[in-house]
């Protein structure tokens, strides 16, 4: 059912130049403009300790995560980023921590974050990507774990009201 018939609402029928037209905008929109989306997790351990890697690329400390590719569930993007930057694989459900707006990767990027238990399955070696990751005592992070890493870790575990930034 349309809003036309639940409101009684007169709609002129659209041309088919206009449902052209509007397809034109549609794809457009996705070309360019499109959305792009996030995953982090916050990952803790049987001992309450924080997972947290450090890119090549980057400065500092960060959360595991990365983009949730095309047909791909947020959930399982998180599995499988879990798995490639740290061997890790969840034990529980994973909770959805906030939703968060990331201007500074692009005007229309996001990033779901997590609170998930895991477990390491396997090393994880340094490579191209992650120089170096593991498991840190939440009250003794790396120095260099960069602010919005502790910020975040923080809006997990509930001692902090979650930001709409990332």
């Amino acid at each position: 059912m349309t809003c036309a018939e639940i409101t009684g609402e007169m709609v002129p029928a659209q041309a088919p130049w206009q449902r052209f037209v509007r397809l034109g905008q549609r794809v457009a929109g996705l070309l360019l403009r499109p959305k792009t989306l996030g995953v982090r997790a916050v990952a803790l351990d049987d001992q309450n300790r924080v997972f947290l890697v450090r890119h090549t690329y980057l400065p500092g400390f960060c959360l595991p995560g990365g983009g949730v590719e095309a047909r791909e569930t947020a959930l399982r993007s998180l599995e499988r980023e879990l798995d490639e930057e740290g061997g890790l694989e969840t034990t529980g459900p994973a909770r959805l921590v906030g939703f968060y707006y990331n201007p500074k990767h692009s005007s229309r990027d996001h990033v779901v974050l997590y609170l998930v238990r895991a477990r390491q399955t396997k090393p994880r070696p340094a490579d191209w990507e992650i120089a170096e990751c593991g498991f840190f005592p939440l009250d003794a992070l790396p120095e260099n774990t960069t602010p919005a890493t502790r910020a975040h870790i923080q809006e997990a575990l509930g001692f902090s009201q979650p930001s709409l930034h990332w």
